[in-house]
């Protein structure tokens, strides 16, 4: 049952915190496109991939005192910070979950704006078709967030980046 909750944690344990709920759902998406093992389903959302499960299994881990979930007031929207808990490492440590190593492609990551992180998602969204129709759908469907050629060009490299692992 708390097999895909395990991964998770795996995932907190080694990014020590992830600040941003859509942060997080990026993060956790194009780390599942890249082969890791996740197994929330994603739709098509406002800011691109979104997982209804990712975030129902935050709030269960939160409720179980795994993880924690800080609000802060930020700018005049609230951002929430995560961190795994003493006890959830505790239980993650009893698991029998083997996590791969994720820490580098969470740090490239993390280095990253959420912004770029949306348009990478989104790019990945549509990885089924050719590149200039996936750059045409994300110019068409993020068209407010005026993306330029250049970050089409440093999002591919990206996604090679992070699907050579």
């Amino acid at each position: 049952m708390l097999e895909d909750h395990a991964k998770l944690m795996a995932f907190f344990e080694q990014a020590d915190e992830v600040v941003g709920r859509k942060r997080l759902q990026k993060m956790v998406y194009i780390l599942k496109k890249s082969g890791f093992d996740f197994s929330e389903r994603y739709s098509f959302h406002f800011y691109g991939p979104y997982s209804e499960e990712l975030t129902t299994r935050i709030e269960e881990l939160c409720n179980l005192g795994f993880l924690v979930e800080e609000k802060e007031k930020e700018k005049g929207y609230y951002q929430y910070r995560y961190t795994l808990t003493n006890q959830g490492t505790s239980f993650l440590d009893d698991s029998m979950i083997q996590a791969p190593n994720m820490s580098d492609l969470i740090e490239k990551m993390n280095a990253k704006s959420s912004k770029f992180l949306e348009l990478v998602s989104t790019m990945l969204f549509f990885d089924t078709f050719p590149k200039e129709e996936v750059e045409q759908k994300v110019l068409t469907v993020k068209s407010k967030q005026n993306y330029t050629d250049e970050d089409l060009q440093e999002a591919w490299a990206f996604i090679d980046e992070m699907q050579s692992h």
